[in-house]
């Protein structure tokens, strides 16, 4: 290499730059990056020498720059980059590992606020606690005396409940464990996740069969009320004996389609499960005015509908006897429907806690249930009605609040049982169109408007046509163990083991 005529001087095998040309400068210097944190600067004089000299790198802000051309003005200093977009920049000493150990510590269950239209968290334990005995306290509450005398007597009934007691609250655990686990807000899903798509599907078919027939039985257990009260309220006969005809406005048809429609709808419209929270304390409270009832009457009744003597039952108690009311105690605790859909609305979503909010409302429920079951039945024995309040006078004043308070009881359950039958038609309408985008918020608001209109529609149709909803209750019933004894076992069985229920995949 010739510079300026001159003897050639290689420069030394570190330097970075390349050769320079026969027109080079006395002086040129080039800095390159290196591998260590260093730069390489080489200087050549005019005598063709060559060295190399280390020296620290620059911060990248401030790294200088080849002129353009070799002359003119000198670019500005290149910004350093930031993160890729859509993601958060990673703070300093970040690295993969502590990602996946805080990974660890995140929540088990994310913010349902998308999923079937729940509420996000934010759930107090207080309002979670009065829609799940809200969810429990229904139409079983006035047939528990009925099931004491069928069962035998008070103790072999309260034994059976007790022991019933015990799986109930197991299964409340079993779930709520699993749907920490499984991240899902709804029943359905839950089991969906843990079990496998084909015991999924099948939950989902006879969750939405056993939601339908509870808001059939519900709106007709409202209709007799309302009717029985319209008889107290405007009696069929005159004084002197002769048939009066009712006014048409107390008519059941009508009394309860305005119901449905003033009352009804507006709470079963909203999406959040926790705007049940207040109608749900109003109904706990009238589900304890008619316990109340019971046990005054007890006491302050007239003697001639006061049994002198405790009741003797007429059978001795046999196991057939009392495993023939496990159905009745089961569907009167029936909660857990919904349990999930309040474990993810809960703003405290620790397994602990939700194991404490499920004993606690169990109780109440165990007290509730108990002493009404005891105390219509020390009124009446076995003589007494599977609607308790049918043993009483139709004109007793307490009597018609009761009956009343009850109505409204099982007014505020509706909005609930509607919730959830929103939610699974959702996830079956959604199953094929797993990646579809989400909607927006006018479509979703229509969509709940339009489902929850079909919904009172056809149960309201089936409720004020169908004259005997027995056959119905026994189905629910028979139904409501997958939900209380085997899904939840299923799911303790997938959760604890390490496979799903579902097809093995080859």
């Amino acid at each position: 290499m010739i510079i300026s005529g001159k003897a050639r001087a290689e420069p030394p095998a570190s330097c970075p730059g390349p050769a320079l040309g026969a027109q080079g400068a006395a002086v040129l210097r080039r800095s390159a990056p290196r591998a260590g944190g260093a730069a390489g600067r080489c200087e050549q004089d005019g005598a063709g020498l060559s060295s190399c000299q280390r020296f620290p790198r620059p911060p990248p802000a401030q790294r200088p720059l080849p002129r353009p051309g070799g002359r003119g003005v000198r670019t500005a200093p290149r910004r350093p980059r930031g993160p890729r977009r859509g993601r958060a920049p990673r703070p300093p000493g970040h690295s993969p590992a502590m990602e996946r150990a805080a990974g660890e510590a995140r929540p088990l269950l994310p913010a349902p606020g998308g999923s079937a239209g729940l509420s996000s968290p934010g759930l107090s334990s207080a309002g979670a606690v009065f829609i799940l005995l809200k969810s429990a306290l229904g139409a079983g509450l006035l047939s528990f005396p009925w099931a004491f005398g069928r069962a035998g007597g008070a103790v072999p009934a309260l034994l059976v409940e007790l022991g019933s007691l015990v799986f109930l609250v197991s299964g409340l655990a079993v779930l709520g464990y699993a749907a920490a686990r499984s991240a899902q807000p709804t029943y359905q899903g839950v089991v969906r996740a843990v079990c496998g798509p084909a015991v999924g599907k099948l939950c989902e078919v006879c969750f939405l069969l056993n939601l339908f027939m509870i808001a059939v039985a519900l709106l007709r257990v409202v209709g007799d009320q309302l009717e029985k009260l319209c008889d107290s309220l405007y009696p069929k006969e005159t004084l002197s004996g002769a048939p009066q005809l009712p006014p048409w406005y107390v008519d059941q048809r009508f009394t309860l389609s305005a119901l449905c429609v003033l009352v009804i709808f507006p709470l079963s419209v909203p999406r959040e499960i926790g705007f049940q929270k207040y109608s749900s304390i109003l109904g706990t409270l009238a589900a304890c005015y008619l316990t109340l009832v019971v046990i005054l009457k007890y006491y302050l009744q007239a003697e001639s509908l006061r049994l002198t003597e405790p009741p003797q039952p007429s059978r001795p108690s046999s196991w057939t006897s009392i495993f023939s009311v496990i159905p009745t105690i089961c569907f009167g605790f029936q909660c857990h429907e919904a349990c999930v859909a309040i474990y993810s609305s809960m703003r405290n979503q620790s397994f602990s806690h939700w194991v404490t909010v499920s004993v606690l409302s169990m109780l109440i429920c165990l007290l509730i249930y108990s002493l009404t079951g005891l105390y219509g039945y020390l009124t009446f024995g076995e003589a007494v009605a599977s609607d308790v309040l049918m043993s009483y006078p139709g004109n007793d004043p307490l009597v018609i609040v009761a009956r009343l308070l009850f109505g409204i009881s099982i007014v505020t359950i509706y909005p609930i049982v509607v919730l959830l039958g929103r939610s699974v038609v959702k996830d079956l309408w959604a199953a094929p169109k797993r990646g579809a985008v989400a909607v927006s918020e006018a479509h979703e608001r229509r969509s709940r408007v339009a489902l929850t209109v079909t919904w009172m529609a056809a149960t309201l149709g089936i409720a004020l046509f169908v004259p005997d909803i027995g056959k119905v209750i026994e189905l629910i019933g028979g139904i409501s163990a997958f939900f209380i004894f085997i899904f939840p076992g299923l799911c303790l069985v997938c959760v604890t083991g390490t496979r799903s229920l579902g097809p093995r995949k080859k």
